[in-house]
């Protein structure tokens, strides 16, 4: 009975499903302004670990993706959408129930025909399938599929999530260590600044100079405390930032040494556009998504055609324990359901319509993202060839305003200027100075945020090694 309703099923399947076809991508086939050439590595085969290279920074990230809650909860999303897909899987297959009865029953006398009580027994042994849908139009198959496919979108999501994650402890770091850099920038200046004043006190104590030239020594350092107050305030909060992501304190960070950014970071190849489509888990994530939505709309088709049930068993009976088992106690029941609703006042047709407008939405969403990514990646590569060149600018403006504060200071000893230009001097040094450490981070920030939007590491699992991005064929 089972073998032949598998040949029926297997025989009479069809999904209802309209074909998927990937929708045309609609941006352009070159990165639009970019500067960059191809001579780097492929961002979707480098691993977070060879790209970023300072041993302080491996260790926070490889302490957020274990301890990271978002990170958790969303790997725990994928572990519930796997089970979820194998619970819908389960209807594919009959259920089979191993079921034993046993009955005992007495009816009085004048309740009988006998005029007797009678008492009466019923022992029963049965495997049985119920309410196995047959299904010849899909509609299983197709949810199905759609789980398979939500599954699939919640790997690729957390993938996602992932690599903003690691993007995310990369940039804090750098903003640590920038505010660090800067920090110290403004504790020497306050140190000098101290000394001036002390020296100017001095001199007015003794005549040598005057008020104004010892208030205008006293506004420069109030000036350079007031900067390294709000850098320390900038940096414990920065901290703070950072150990929310890694779920845990970072402990000891350095304070004060700079980057090197010609060495922090792997030189990347953009690659082309289309390289998206493969390397970056939410366009993947978001095509899943539009899968399913496809297969709920076969599942929504199916639903006008009736559906047929299996309910049946094969076993023994008898009236007595010990005849269970014996000669022509064999017993077996077959009961097939065929319905078809006539009337539900327009629910499957509403549901099917809004089957077609998920999917709609889900083309529109999948879009989007394409968008989205190539908006971030030219973004990247763009600013690229920007922050390098104000970074330059920048440690010329520093080198200029270096040289303007020592030949300020010079003059003022001579008695060539007056100490206002000292003042100005010292100033625009402190700006050029804090100014240089913020370009060289941005550019850091820039190429972390570049590795981030082509995909880093997509086509990487956690230990490292390759995956493949083709589709289960299930889900084609």
């Amino acid at each position: 009975m089972v073998a032949a309703a598998v040949a029926v099923l297997g025989s009479g399947c069809a999904s209802l499903a309209p074909p998927y076809e990937r929708p045309l991508s609609s941006v352009p086939d070159t990165w639009i302004d970019s500067t960059q050439d191809s001579q780097g590595r492929a961002v979707s085969t480098l691993a977070w670990n060879d790209y970023f290279t300072d041993p302080v920074l491996r260790k926070l990230i490889q302490t957020a993706l274990d301890n990271n809650r978002d990170l958790r909860v969303a790997l725990l999303q994928v572990e519930e959408a796997r089970a979820a897909h194998q619970i819908q899987r389960a209807e594919l297959f009959p259920q089979l129930n191993l079921a034993a009865q046993a009955a005992r029953a007495r009816v009085p006398g004048d309740l009988n025909l006998t005029g007797k009580p009678v008492t009466s027994g019923e022992y029963r042994a049965e495997v049985g399938v119920s309410s196995w849908e047959l299904d010849l139009w899909g509609r299983v198959r197709s949810l199905n599929d759609s789980a398979l496919q939500q599954w699939l979108a919640t790997q690729a999501g957390a993938q996602a999530a992932r690599t903003a994650l690691i993007a995310q402890v990369a940039s804090a770091y750098l903003n640590v260590r920038d505010v660090s850099e800067r920090v110290a920038l403004a504790r020497r200046t306050v140190e000098t600044r101290q000394e001036s004043f002390r020296i100017f006190s001095r001199r007015f104590e003794v005549g040598a100079t005057s008020k104004l030239d010892l208030t205008q020594v006293q506004m420069l350092l109030s000036q350079a405390q007031t900067l390294l107050a709000q850098l320390e305030q900038a940096r414990a909060a920065n901290i703070h930032a950072l150990g929310l992501l890694i779920g845990a304190h970072p402990g000891p960070l350095p304070e004060a040494v700079p980057f090197d950014e010609t060495m922090v970071l792997a030189e990347l190849a953009p690659g082309l556009p289309s390289e998206l489509l493969v390397t970056r888990p939410d366009i993947i994530a978001a095509e899943h998504r539009l899968m399913a939505a496809h297969a709920d709309i076969g599942a929504a088709r199916a639903a006008f055609f009736p559906r047929i049930a299996l309910t049946g068993s094969l076993g023994t009976a008898s009236a007595a324990l010990d005849g269970l088992f014996a000669s022509g106690s064999r017993a077996w029941t077959f009961a097939p359901v065929i319905s078809l609703p006539i009337f539900d006042g327009g629910r499957r047709q509403a549901h099917l319509e809004v089957s077609e407008i998920r999917r709609d939405m889900a083309v529109a969403q999948y879009e989007k993202s394409i968008q989205t990514a190539f908006r971030e990646v030219s973004d990247a590569l763009s600013a690229q060839h920007w922050l390098i060149e104000q970074r330059d600018l920048q440690r010329a403006s520093l080198v200029t305003a270096q040289e303007r504060a020592r030949l300020a200071q010079l003059r003022y000893d001579n008695g060539s200027s007056t100490y206002l230009e000292v003042l100005d001097a010292q100033r625009e040094l402190l700006t050029a100075g804090q100014q240089l450490v913020q370009a060289r981070s941005a550019l850091l920030a820039n190429q972390v945020s570049l590795y981030a939007a082509l995909g880093g590491g997509a086509q990487l699992d956690p230990e490292g090694v390759a995956v493949s991005t083709a589709l289960p064929a299930s889900s084609r």
